[in-house]
């Protein structure tokens, strides 16, 4: 077959199936006129009208506006004008962020229809870089546990995550190729892991918070979801960069995330296994899911202990995000407390009697910390640990964030890949953490690991240790104090 055909025949399977795509791919499609954004973004709502009766991953959705999106944008390409990095992408927004032309309503009857004047800047760079907003994806109210309309696509009886429930559905489900989220715990990790997406989670402060809902300043992060490394990394090198309206942002140079990632490390990477001090609360398929990861990377991961100064990294993060909600919050409280529900106002009541010093103290231990783990790092390109405790709960809840809490206390890097899945076919998310400040370098660990070790079902062919065997690799433990 010559390469005219191949060429053909890859053209039409694209527009058979161009939901289906990757951000890259479909980049790369319209950036090489291959197909139209048009056409993509019909797609996409073709497969929205299919499937997401039964997901609801969406909080607002107006299709003519999305088409209009797509029109301007195969208009622009037409007339010769520069094109940016997503142009004709169609992109998910959690409802938490501004929207000019979209409501935001916060995942509350208490701001329902509200309408901002301007985009987020999260948004306004995503049009910058030539992205179709394709509308606002469901949120849980405020960010927080309660369980918002969507449901699990792999099975509808089950969580999908929170808090960024519907970004990471309707990744999952092929209705969208990308969206962003927020994590002020555990909400992007989490969703990415129970609905079986890529999710990253960029050091603190990398990108610009500005226009969005603000629960915590210290905690606070923007993340992305996609289909792959290759995908998050592009989401999040388009976003990154300073924002005079966020203080925690810095002027510095975009960094190359896309092409760092999609390259080959110069060593081949090493990983420090961490059951951490809720070990206890990961599930038996986690377990045993970790046992057989850690065996199939052999040499290349070693079991490290944190050491005790890391125990009390839940509850400091606890009294952060409890006296943050409570002061960014308050107005909310005030005129419409009963119609909060019970587990945000309660967070809210505890928020206000947390003493001052306990505040400051907590807020100290994120560099102190941060220090301790430098000598992990050295040696180390990512911590090796799991997303969530095991695969999605039920509806009721939105699922533990414990796995994804201190690495978010901490500020730094995350990313969650869909590399194992249980034996009733739920997805388990494998997390890698890195060293502050060293997003490109962890994204092409990720895509390291992904190469490596492709999909692992538990219930496969290689022999799983049991959770407490000290045989085999990662018997070895490392201590950090």
């Amino acid at each position: 077959m010559d390469r005219d055909e191949r060429a053909r025949q890859t053209d039409e399977r694209l527009r058979m199936s161009l939901n289906t795509l990757g951000l890259m791919e479909a980049a790369a499609g319209i950036r090489d006129g291959r197909l139209s954004s048009v056409e993509l973004v019909g797609d996409c709502l073709r497969r929205i009208d299919e499937v997401d009766r039964d997901i609801h991953a969406w909080a607002f959705l107006d299709r003519d506006h999305a088409m209009q999106q797509a029109e301007a944008a195969d208009d622009h390409r037409k007339q010769g004008k520069a094109t940016g990095p997503l142009h004709g992408v169609p992109v998910g927004i959690k409802d938490i962020f501004d929207t000019g032309d979209m409501p935001t309503e916060f995942g509350s009857s208490l701001w329902a229809g509200r309408t901002p004047r301007r985009d987020a800047a999260a948004v306004a760079r995503l049009r910058a870089a030539g992205a179709v907003i394709l509308g606002k994806t469901v949120t849980t109210e405020y960010a927080y546990y309660n369980p918002g309309k969507t449901r699990n696509p792999h099975n509808r009886d089950h969580t999908p995550g929170g808090s960024s429930s519907g970004s990471a559905a309707a990744v999952a489900a092929l209705m969208v190729p990308g969206a962003i989220g927020s994590q002020t715990n555990g909400s992007v990790i989490r969703p990415a892991a129970f609905c079986g997406v890529v999710g990253f989670k960029p050091t603190h402060g990398l990108i610009p918070r500005s226009g969005a809902l603000e629960l915590s300043r210290t905690l606070d992060h923007v993340g992305v979801f996609g289909r792959s490394v290759e995908d998050v990394a592009l989401l999040a090198e388009v976003l990154v960069g300073f924002d005079q309206e966020d203080p925690d942002t810095r002027p510095v140079a975009r960094p190359p995330f896309s092409a760092v990632a999609a390259s080959e490390p110069p060593l081949p990477p090493r990983f420090a296994f961490v059951r951490s001090a809720v070990w206890d609360q990961a599930e038996p398929v986690t377990r045993d899911a970790f046992a057989e990861l850690v065996e199939a990377l052999g040499e290349a991961s070693s079991e490290v202990e944190l050491g005790p100064s890391f125990d009390k990294v839940v509850d400091m993060h606890r009294i952060i995000m409890e006296v943050d909600m409570a002061h960014n919050l308050r107005r909310d409280y005030q005129r419409g407390g009963d119609k909060l529900s019970t587990r945000l106002r309660q967070a809210i009541e505890r928020g206000r009697t947390h003493l001052a010093v306990d505040y400051c103290n907590a807020l100290a231990g994120i560099t102190s910390l941060n220090r301790g783990l430098d000598h992990v790092f050295d040696e180390y390109d990512a911590v090796l640990t799991p997303a969530a405790p095991g695969e999605a709960p039920g509806i009721e809840t939105t699922g533990s964030p414990i796995f994804c809490t201190s690495w978010t206390y901490l500020g730094v890097p995350a990313i969650s890949l869909p590399l194992m899945s249980s034996e009733t076919g739920l997805p388990l998310g494998v997390q890698l953490v890195g060293r502050r400040g060293n997003d490109a370098r962890l994204l092409r660990t990720a895509h390291w690991l992904v190469n490596k070790v492709g999909h692992t079902r538990r219930g496969g062919r290689r022999k799983v240790p049991s959770a407490g065997s000290q045989s085999g690799p990662g018997a070895e433990k490392r201590k950090v104090r």
